[in-house]
């Protein structure tokens, strides 16, 4: 299992992927966010295809606290189901795993 993980979120706007990424940031949940406004999502929902517009957050954080950062992301989120999954960093910069272990809680 990887120490270090990116986590997948999607929001329905960018003030509430801003308002998400700050919170993870203020409780050190994340050591670093990215937004990406303008990504169209379909998916099944109630039994029919839905499509819209949300924005994608990327946290980058530790494994180790990511069922903190899930319930927090549940927690202060707009949807029912919100969609947050965790891809491992497998290989990165060193200096730069380093400087997220340092910034993330302990």
């Amino acid at each position: 299992m990887s120490k270090f993980i990116e986590v997948y979120i999607t929001a329905k706007d960018e003030k509430e992927a801003e308002k998400l990424g700050q919170i993870l940031l203020k409780e050190r949940l994340a050591g670093c966010i990215n937004i990406f406004p303008n990504i169209k999502s379909s998916y099944w929902w109630k039994g029919k295809i839905e499509n819209e517009s949300e924005v994608l957050l990327i946290a980058k954080t530790k494994q180790e606290l990511f069922q903190q950062l899930l319930s927090t992301v549940k927690k202060n989120h707009s949807y029912t189901v919100p969609c947050v999954n965790a891809l491992p960093i497998l290989e990165g910069n060193p200096d730069y795993l380093k400087w997220l272990d340092e910034e993330t809680k302990k």
